[in-house]
């Protein structure tokens, strides 16, 4: 082991900050706990109206999602189906003007 100063390799200066910062968010959450006027029953009862909320808006969110990804089928859907029928009326006039090409062509 050697005795010096503290020099971190550039190819691990992530790591190293991101140990940082998850120690300090531990100390920080730590003296919170510690420091907290409120009583154990009373941060537990606000810490599930907490959960309990940030649980409600979750779920919103995922049913406003859900019905988004559903518009959003429908509207690919209804895309898919009107190119389709574009595509069969483009046939139809391709047909139409090279029907009578076809018969000139065979005719001689």
């Amino acid at each position: 082991m050697s005795v010096g100063r503290y020099e971190s390799s550039n190819h691990n200066q992530v790591g190293t900050a991101v140990t940082f910062l998850l120690i300090g968010m531990g100390a920080g959450a730590l003296a919170a706990l510690l420091l907290a006027p409120k009583t154990g029953k009373q941060f537990r009862r606000d810490l599930k109206r907490g959960y309990d909320d940030a649980k409600d808006t979750l779920q919103d969110w995922s049913e406003e999602a859900k019905d988004r990804a559903r518009n959003a089928t429908e509207r690919v859907g209804a895309v898919a189906e009107r190119g389709a029928d574009l595509a069969e009326e483009l046939r139809d006039a391709v047909r139409e003007k090279v029907e009578p090409l076809r018969r000139a062509v065979t005719r001689s």
